[in-house]
């Protein structure tokens, strides 16, 4: 009985934890690959699964590179990025860019 009721706590917190790690994530879209385009508002990034995907970003938008905060000239063709984004109707609007210390190797 012992083993019964910490075995239904552990799964209890296993719940409540995996739940908040959601939220915490919201309604954000990740986008992850290579810059294949930039654009004066936009990046297109060729996802890990071949798919382009363009994602709007403006002045809120926040560019890190390892901790450093940076700018959006940081961005090359060929930069590998992990993108947090907000679906607005039928864009996507970045609100965090992570550049990947080094480009990718190949365009496949």
């Amino acid at each position: 009985m012992k083993e019964l009721s910490s075995i239904l706590i552990c799964t209890l917190f296993c719940s409540l934890l995996l739940g908040a790690l959601a939220f915490a994530h919201g309604n954000m879209e990740h986008i992850m690959g290579t810059v294949v385009e930039i654009k004066d508002h936009s990046l297109s990034v060729k996802t890990t699964d071949g798919a382009v995907k363009t994602v709007d970003f403006d002045d809120q938008t926040k560019f890190l590179k390892g901790d450093a905060t940076v700018t959006v000239k940081e961005v090359q063709v060929g930069s590998r990025v992990a993108i947090h984004a907000q679906k607005h109707d039928n864009s996507l609007h970045a609100a965090e860019v992570k550049i990947g210390i080094n480009a990718a190797r190949s365009q496949r």
